[in-house]
């Protein structure tokens, strides 16, 4: 079953344009991985500092084989040099399970 990942980041206000250069990559990187499906960018209307982007995978197991890829881990430990905060992960499975 499809998954939504949602990904909350509140990235410090001087390095929003650090954020974007690894926000490309890191949707680069999703791309090439089997069961990427697509990547929406949110930023927050009253605190452009907050960024949630959505991600769509086939399923869990490929979401999971990608955020452990080596390349994603990399990414993400640039990414913690400019954030304010953690990095909060949400798992929502497309439609209702009967």
């Amino acid at each position: 079953m499809a998954v939504k990942i949602l990904i909350k980041r509140k990235v410090k206000a001087d390095a929003m344009k650090d954020a974007a250069a690894l926000l490309i990559q890191a949707r680069k990187n999703a791309m090439a991985n089997n069961g990427y499906i697509s990547t929406q960018t949110l930023v927050d209307y009253h605190d452009p500092t907050i960024i949630t982007v959505v991600s769509m995978w086939q399923n869990k197991e490929d979401w999971d084989n990608y955020r452990s890829s080596s390349m994603r881990q990399e990414n993400e430990r640039k990414f913690e040099e400019i954030l304010d905060g953690e990095t909060v992960y949400e798992i929502y499975n497309m439609g209702m399970q009967q």
